[in-house]
């Protein structure tokens, strides 16, 4: 099966699953805060939960570059079964939860171990897929992320119907089974870089660590795709966490109505968002080597007055409108950031470079959920999405002016 000519596709099928899992497991908790509140009373207040959603943020933050080492040296087969096992282990242990200190620390083990899939999962697929489908492959993947945000809305549905602790639970077991059921269908794909001499072999290793970090911190492009990606990653995240409490004020409608809209709204968009801008990117860099970049960067100019309509708009139609612009958009950034990386980062090094990337993102991601839980709390919540489109507007400068590749794949000298 490994030999065949189709397995590169179905390794996408198989962590489509496991990203669907990996969005879903974290994302329902944001829309279940109000099943919650009668059990646990800390979660009444906006800026407790922020502080609740960001702890997982920053913990994935930190664990990313070293997810992204641990993935360019291991076996990423095992890393990614690993990762799923745990946290759907820590969704299904939620549900026992009791106590706001109980659910921020199992958030917290969430982090960490969600934070091994993304640069595992996203270089075992840019290593089966090469260029004329990378983009593509990696937006397909990137759907199930949509998919799993869109699910996670049902939270707060299916809580409502049965119990948070039933969510939790039904969630988790999910996740734990089909965790075996990758043991014998996902296979590695990993360039060896060992020698025969042990002791050659193990200096080897521990120079390939430091020299791909140092090339990677020595790399201007690296440092540009760096930038523009927190950037992205501050409205990215806040509509990841926010975005239904926005919904559920501006709309006047409650959060088990609004939970499912958001999410679903959002998700939807960004699947046609990856889909097309894949497509897209792997025909336009056929023909020119920067038509990853024009892609990223199209899909980066819808997002910016998307974010102000959405910050303003008060009526459904307004509000709909601008999510589906931004999560359009957000899908055609989204489905390059890797082939992007693979035009400048060796494939030796690609799991690094996005870990490095996922830390820098997530964190500016941590810090606007905990800045936007105190904007939900004095009613500028709107306010607070309209001010990320300036941001934008400067990454997307930034991006157009200093990211010039040179090849499509790149590789070491």
């Amino acid at each position: 099966m490994k030999n065949s000519k189709y397995y590169p596709w179905l390794v996408v099928a198989l962590l489509w699953i496991v990203a669907l899992l990996n969005y879903m497991d974290r994302q329902m908790l944001a829309t279940m805060r109000p099943s919650m509140e009668a059990d646990i009373p800390e979660l009444v207040s906006g800026e407790n939960f922020g502080r609740l959603m960001a702890i997982f943020l920053w913990i994935y933050a930190l664990m990313s570059p070293i997810s992204g080492i641990i993935a360019d040296k291991l076996n990423r087969k095992w890393l990614i079964i690993g990762s799923l096992f745990v946290w759907s282990a820590v969704t299904y242990a939620m549900g026992y939860a009791t106590t706001y200190n109980q659910i921020y620390w199992l958030r917290a083990i969430m982090g960490v171990s969600e934070a091994l899939y993304i640069p595992a999962g996203l270089s075992l697929i840019a290593d089966y897929h090469q260029q004329k489908t990378r983009s593509l492959a990696i937006g397909i993947h990137m759907t199930g992320l949509y998919v799993g945000s869109a699910l996670g809305g049902f939270g707060a549905t299916i809580a409502a119907r049965f119990s948070w602790h039933t969510t939790f639970h039904h969630f988790g077991i999910v996740g734990i089974v089909y965790s075996v059921v990758l043991v014998f269908f996902l296979y590695e794909k990993k360039v060896s870089t060992k020698t025969f001499d042990p002791e050659f072999n193990k200096t080897h290793e521990k120079d390939s660590l430091f020299k791909g970090l140092a090339l990677l911190f020595t790399n201007i492009s690296f440092w540009v795709i760096l930038f523009y990606f927190a950037i992205i990653s501050l409205p990215g995240w806040a509509t990841k966490n926010w975005l239904p409490t926005l919904f559920s004020d501006n709309l006047g409608i409650s959060m088990d109505q609004a939970g499912p809209i958001a999410t679903i709204t959002i998700s939807f968009s960004s699947l046609i968002g990856v889909i097309f801008g894949g497509i897209l990117s792997d025909k336009w860099v056929q023909k020119n080597i920067k038509g990853r970049v024009y892609t990223s960067a199209i899909g980066l100019s819808l997002t910016i007055p998307a974010l102000m309509l959405i910050g303003f708009g008060h009526s459904l139609f307004h509000v709909v409108g601008a999510v589906l612009c931004f999560g359009i958009g957000y899908g055609m950034f989204d489905a390059n950031n890797m082939p992007i990386i693979c035009q400048f980062v060796s494939s030796k090094h690609r799991a690094t470079a996005y870990g490095v990337l996922n830390m820098t993102g997530v964190g500016c991601g941590a810090l606007v959920t905990s800045l936007l839980g105190k904007s939900a709390d004095s009613g500028t919540l709107g306010f607070g999405f309209a001010l990320m489109a300036g941001v934008v507007l400067l990454a997307l400068i930034v991006q157009i002016s200093f990211l010039r590749p040179k090849v499509n794949d790149f590789a070491d000298a």
